[in-house]
């Protein structure tokens, strides 16, 4: 039962980091696109569209940890909305948009931008934040699916099933 304890704090304060760093994401990508939109500065329809693609993951992923998290409070007590199936398909998405929005990102800034020497970029410091929060919301939904395969992996050893809750 000690496990079931960490799991109800934890999954709180893991779903909470993600819908953080979510939001800081989703107001820098609607800044730079609203930028671009208003401005027709961007320097390429790349650079636009990549943008355009990180709001709607972290529009994405706001959205649906917020819906898990609130799910998580309201029924924990193993409803198929709180379930490890769902979880895990939901994160297993949010996974992989992560890991396009990440890379496509760090492809178009070649890994990153030194703003003190690029002057072709116009939001320089902005594009560097899109970048690292890209990589920082990867990171925690990475941890998030990994801790919940394991807890899905040992319901299904106890004979609990894949439909039961996390807790």
């Amino acid at each position: 039962m000690a496990m079931d304890k960490h799991v109800r704090r934890g999954h709180p304060i893991t779903f909470g980091l993600i819908i953080l760093f979510g939001l800081f994401e989703l107001a820098l990508s609607a800044w730079l696109t609203s930028m671009f939109n208003t401005h027709h500065n961007m320097r390429s329809l790349t650079e636009r569209d990549r943008v355009r693609f990180a709001l709607f993951t972290s529009s994405w992923t706001v959205l649906f940890s917020t819906l898990l998290l609130a799910l998580f409070w309201h029924s924990s007590d193993g409803s198929i909305l709180t379930s490890i199936l769902t979880h895990i398909i939901v994160l297993a998405f949010t996974w992989l948009m992560w890991a396009a929005t990440a890379g496509a990102v760090t492809e178009m800034l070649g890994g990153g931008l030194n703003c003190k020497i690029q002057d072709s970029y116009i939001y320089c410091n902005q594009l560097n934040a899109l970048e690292a929060f890209a990589w920082i919301e990867f990171l925690l939904v990475t941890f998030a699916i990994i801790v919940v395969l394991v807890r899905g992996i040992a319901a299904a050893r106890r004979g609990d099933g894949y439909r039961g809750g996390l807790v």
